[in-house]
């Protein structure tokens, strides 16, 4: 049963439509990821659903109760920001006890929540000091004490590692998820990194414009994406993408003519007609490299040798460049020509509009 729901949640700057009716069921407990490029509308989501925008249509219901029209204050939700907005003069146990002393709760119930949360974070040896005497990511981990001692409804991230360093990233990124699994609190997290989202994320919501592009959870987002947007936002290295010559259905085989070379999908069908300009999409993983007998040749223009494996980067004969994922072992020499195999089970097909041309299997 949802315990969030947002309905045709729209909102307008002025001529500028930021939302473009949001449509989003979240269960209770789970940890939802919004993604997608600068400008998409995953923080102004996010900042809509806290009360500190106002939304222009729709609705927004939490456990049942209507808070669409609440201020911020009411609704029973606790934000992290991307800044830490942390008060410089006060400890860091003031600073966590500060919005339940507000509150006015007792003293014993204000330690008891101090404590749990101090052992939860690792922060028993800060709580004495200010702000200014911590680093970024002992900052970042006060800031999130100070909302969960709130024990709200649901948490909301707003890019809130984005100002650590790479080590640290890693290391807050885990303690995400320790703490997720230890409160079991529905978390929003925003965020423009999809190493976070497809890390943090039990379901990951992609937004484009204003819109939902699709909503997965991470490897259902990688394996099946719904569109061409989708499938090149997700995954790094990016997946390839080729125009096919031509497509076409000869008996229950699906045939392209990719480059020139004709590449057999044997006992498939298609759900849909094809389009007359289909893009195939392969991932770097799903290439490799054959002595002979390859689907597709090309130069190597460079190889990035990047530890447990490399990735080469592949010239084609109408000038496009692909990224074929190779062994860490690799011996591959810029200039070399090569010869790739695709996995056919694994590609994607996409038409002239970027949405998936669906394939079903003969006995389906």
């Amino acid at each position: 049963m949802s315990y969030l729901t947002i309905t045709d949640l729209q909102k307008h700057y002025d001529h500028y439509h930021a939302l473009r009716g949001i449509n989003l069921a979240i269960t209770e407990g789970e940890f939802l990821v919004f993604v997608g490029p600068s400008g998409c509308g995953k923080s102004t989501l996010l900042r809509t659903i806290a009360g500190l925008e106002s939304s222009s249509a729709g609705s927004i219901i939490l456990d049942g109760r209507d808070i669409t029209e609440l201020a911020s204050s009411k609704r029973d939700l606790a934000m992290v920001f991307q800044s830490y907005a942390l008060y410089p003069h006060m400890t860091v146990a003031d600073n966590l006890s500060f919005a339940l002393r507000l509150a006015k709760l007792p003293d014993t119930e204000i330690q008891e929540k101090i404590r749990f949360v101090s052992a939860s974070l690792q922060l028993n040896p800060l709580l004495d000091r200010k702000p200014k005497e911590l680093s970024g990511g002992q900052r970042q981990r006060v800031a999130i004490g100070r909302a969960i001692v709130r024990q709200p409804k649901v948490f909301l991230f707003d890019e809130p590692l984005s100002n650590l360093d790479a080590a640290l990233r890693v290391q807050m990124r885990l303690e995400l998820a320790r703490l997720h699994k230890k409160l079991s609190t529905t978390m929003i997290y925003v965020t423009h990194d999809q190493v976070e989202a497809m890390t943090l994320a039990d379901r990951v919501v992609i937004l484009n414009a204003g819109q939902i592009e699709q909503v997965g959870t991470p490897l259902e987002l990688y394996r099946q994406p719904n569109s061409r947007f989708v499938a090149e936002f997700i995954g790094t290295p990016k997946m390839n993408l080729i125009t096919a010559n031509k497509a076409m259905l000869e008996g229950d085989n699906l045939v392209i003519d990719l480059l020139g070379n004709r590449i057999h999908f044997p006992a498939n069908r298609l759900k849909e007609t094809l389009s007359t300009s289909t893009i195939v999409g392969m991932r770097p993983e799903h290439m490799s490299f054959v002595e002979q007998d390859g689907d597709i040749s090309g130069t190597i223009e460079l190889v990035e040798h990047l530890g447990p494996e490399a990735y080469a980067h592949i010239q084609l004969s109408n000038d496009q460049t692909i990224i074929v994922k190779a062994s860490a072992r690799s011996e591959l020499k810029d200039g070399q020509k090569v010869n790739i195999k695709i996995d056919v089970a694994e590609v994607i097909l996409f038409n002239e509009n970027d949405r998936v041309i669906s394939v079903i299997p003969e006995e389906a």
